[in-house]
């Protein structure tokens, strides 16, 4: 019987104890969410990652976006996509061709510019996990397991600046060896952007094939 009650008790104490990380990782990124609300707009230089060892794939790109609310302007692999708040436009310079799709919230599960730092807010278990120290910043990973069995990733790991509450990286580990990293190399805030910095101006691109999806 001691036995017995010994093990319920340890076994108590681990669901206790990890009750109170998920908690504490909550907490911590609700004011990651909270800061990221506080400004105006946000500009941000970063560096993406692909790997899988096994289908030997290791790619490595820079990239920059500027977000306002739910607005953004991407540029990214040389490719460059602005949301205005209803339609996505999809600019790619190399075939001169522009791409008009409308944009519908309910139908994107994937982490878009304008929720990539946001995204974590519903959907996720959430865990407590390592501390780095990295360039004599204090990085704060949480761990996030998707609630639903059919999302591709295992898991996903945040790492946030614990003096700003800035995310500093985001890496996503799919369930087919395939892992992105997202590392922020600069991250600026209310910046001095133009009006017109989240708006497609079609007299820019004169040649452009435009293709509208919707």
């Amino acid at each position: 019987m001691k036995r017995i009650l010994s093990v319920v008790f340890v076994l108590f104490i681990g669901l206790s104890v990890h009750a109170q990380d998920a908690k504490k990782a909550k907490e911590l990124l609700d004011q990651v969410s909270a800061k990221v609300k506080s400004y105006e707009n946000i500009v941000i230089d970063f560096k993406y990652s692909l790997s899988n060892p096994k289908e030997k794939i290791n790619q490595e790109s820079n990239g920059n976006v500027a977000l306002k609310g739910n607005l953004y302007n991407l540029n990214f692999m040389g490719v460059t996509k602005i949301f205005d708040g209803k339609k996505i436009y999809t600019i790619v310079p190399e075939d001169e061709e522009i791409t008009v799709e409308n944009y519908n919230e309910s139908d994107d599960k994937s982490i878009t510019p304008n929720k990539m730092l946001t995204f974590f807010n519903s959907g996720y278990k959430y865990a407590w996990d390592i501390l780095q120290n990295v360039k004599g910043r204090k990085i704060q990973y949480v761990k996030l397991t998707p609630n639903s069995a059919k999302d591709t990733r295992k898991e996903i790991l945040i790492g946030i600046d614990t003096q700003t509450k800035h995310i500093y990286t985001v890496i996503e580990v799919g369930k087919n060896g395939t892992k992105t990293t997202l590392t922020v190399n600069s991250f600026k805030t209310n910046q001095p952007l133009s009006k017109n910095h989240f708006t497609f101006t079609k007299s820019k691109y004169p040649n452009y094939y435009i293709n509208k999806l919707d």
